[in-house]
């Protein structure tokens, strides 16, 4: 799903939400999310998952095209873990 697709989702969901609004909406929670994370801050949702960041250390990675070493920086990436509630229902549906 992508975020227009979930932004006419609520729009249809909620006819009292005009789709301005439902795009104002999810565009305030994801930029929420973005900067608890950017404040290195956990992000939990009851019954859907955590956010969190991972620490990856300097390494020395190859290029694929060429073959050389290529010094690959370290950095922080958001981490997603499903709650449990969420893969229960994913594990239901995959069954059916």
């Amino acid at each position: 799903m992508t975020k227009s697709e979930l932004i006419a989702r609520l729009a249809v969901r909620f006819p009292q939400l005009v789709a301005k609004d439902a795009d104002l909406a999810v565009k305030v929670v994801l930029d929420a999310m973005t900067a608890a994370l950017a404040r290195n801050d956990r992000i939990e949702i009851r019954g859907f998952g955590s956010f969190a960041l991972n620490y990856r250390p300097p390494r020395v990675g190859r290029n694929p095209k060429s073959g050389e070493k290529v010094n690959v920086p370290a950095k922080h990436v958001p981490h997603f873990k499903a709650g449990k509630e969420l893969r229960e229902r994913v594990d239901l549906n995959g069954e059916a």
